[in-house]
């Protein structure tokens, strides 16, 4: 009996003395790394589960061939060839190409965008939009709840599949963990083609529950585009009992509804292996939008080559010449991104920091608060809204652009996320973006005077400083 509990002993060594040896040779960044050597190191048996859940690194798979990327985005590449006059704005010209080489996301003019900053707005436009459709919908979400919400955005898209129209759909399958397959199935029975994206399934795909689609994204008819942070559950239109909720979402209309379109296609690749490039699915759009709004649409995912998303991120903060302002409901930035924001602050950028006063997931909150301390010593205004919880992410930077889509900034958007951001070049979106910020401000209260009437005891400060340690892996 000694003998298999020493058997036990060594072979438990072992398995994590080669796990150790996995994650050092990934060459992530090292707080990533040294985050996971703590915990295999001290936290036994559950540190290897969760490894095996969260820690394995996809960054070196291939989820999509070179050969059917360049399909997919070849018509949307056509589209893009076929503008007329584009002029694209000078001091931001090194981030399109940067996007554009990179990401492959490419700048469309004439572009006009609807602002949605609750869930009612968003609901009605979208409900609107679906009811309108006559050749195709195509909406993909990280949550969709079996709730009132949930089943009236289903039967719409029943109802328009009966009738002919062509809707796809996707869904996170984590995301959507605790929706009964019965609701799915429904839709399916009404001609719906329906798919969960990376479905975890054990032992196969368990390593990849810790990648999960992130992007909220809907096309209808290749005509109107929507983007931003609204899932669709009854939370996010009203918040719970306790605790209203704010978020953004933009309703696109114009040469940026084809980066949307492909994002989307992209996706459908992914889960349905269906190569859909038919002229029909980018139409002509609407003569009516003819202005120099030029819009980007950005994806991002743990398998890209770079992280674009964060490297975005960095130089608008880096390129700045009078503000950045920025909303997050998550902050944990990871090194570049708050060198980025310390860097502004000190150099005299107004650079401005908006998170929820308290989070939905206190880990995070605990851990996010060392981070909103670090930025700022630095300098960076913070502000704490305090009228509900602020899910939105956004970003707005002297007058000329902005940002709107689903990335936290943080390190599971950043490194493990599908995400989807448009960065719009365009004076007057920015301004309209920079009134949503200022408006939010009205319902904050600034970091420093909070602190003022806060006294944290030591240990206290020794937990914050403590889950932080763990934030790569969150």
């Amino acid at each position: 009996m000694v003998y298999f509990d020493w058997f036990i002993f060594v072979i438990y060594v072992s398995v994590v003395v080669v796990t150790m040896i996995t994650v050092l040779m990934d060459n992530r960044q090292p707080a990533k790394t040294m985050a996971w050597m703590l915990v295999l190191m001290f936290i036994p048996v559950i540190g290897i589960v969760l490894y095996f859940f969260f820690g394995q690194n996809t960054r070196k798979e291939k989820f999509i061939s070179r050969r059917s990327m360049d399909q997919l985005t070849k018509r949307s590449m056509l589209e893009f060839a076929g503008q007329q006059n584009l002029v694209l704005p000078r001091e931001h010209a090194v981030l399109i190409k940067l996007f554009a080489s990179r990401n492959q996301a490419l700048p469309f003019k004439n572009n006009t965008a609807d602002i949605l900053t609750d869930g009612y707005a968003f609901l009605h436009a979208l409900l609107h939009d679906i009811g309108r459709a006559a050749h195709h919908i195509h909406l993909e979400t990280y949550i969709i709840c079996d709730d009132p919400l949930g089943r009236l955005v289903a039967d719409a898209l029943m109802d328009k599949a009966r009738s002919g129209v062509e809707v796809r759909f996707i869904y996170d399958d984590v995301g959507c963990w605790n929706v009964r397959s019965s609701f799915f199935e429904r839709m399916r029975t009404a001609g719906v083609d329906v798919h969960a994206f990376m479905p975890v399934k054990f032992p196969a795909f368990t390593g990849k529950v810790n990648y999960r689609n992130h992007r909220k994204l809907c096309v209808i008819d290749g005509k109107v585009g929507y983007i931003g942070g609204m899932n669709i559950a009854m939370r996010y239109l009203k918040g719970t009992k306790d605790t209203p909720w704010r978020d953004t979402h933009l309703r696109i209309r114009g040469g940026a509804v084809y980066g949307i379109q492909r994002a989307f296609l992209v996706d459908w690749y992914f889960v349905d292996r269906t190569l859909i490039t038919n002229h029909c699915y980018y139409p002509e759009q609407d003569p009516a939008v003819s202005n120099d709004c030029i819009m980007q649409v950005v994806t991002s995912s743990p398998v890209s080559q770079w992280p674009e998303m964060m490297q975005g991120y960095v130089r608008i903060l880096l390129e700045a010449k009078q503000y950045v302002y920025m909303e997050t409901p998550y902050f944990l930035p990871t090194e570049p991104v708050m060198f980025a924001m310390r860097t502004a602050a000190l150099a005299g950028i107004d650079v401005r920091l908006m998170v929820p006063m308290h989070s939905d997931a206190k880990l995070v909150e605990w851990a996010g608060r060392s981070y909103v301390q670090e930025a700022a010593d630095a300098g960076v205004e913070v502000y704490l809204y305090k009228a509900g919880f602020n899910h939105s992410k956004l970003l707005v930077s002297d007058d000329s652009l902005s940002t709107c889509g689903s990335t936290n900034i943080d390190f599971r958007s950043f490194d493990n996320n599908f995400e989807s951001n448009v960065f719009i070049y365009d004076r007057d979106m920015a301004l309209r973006i920079k009134s949503v910020f200022m408006t939010d401000m009205k319902q904050c209260v600034k970091y420093s005077e909070y602190m003022r009437t806060r006294r944290l005891s030591f240990t206290h400060r020794l937990w914050e400083s403590l889950v932080r340690m763990f934030s790569p892996l969150m």
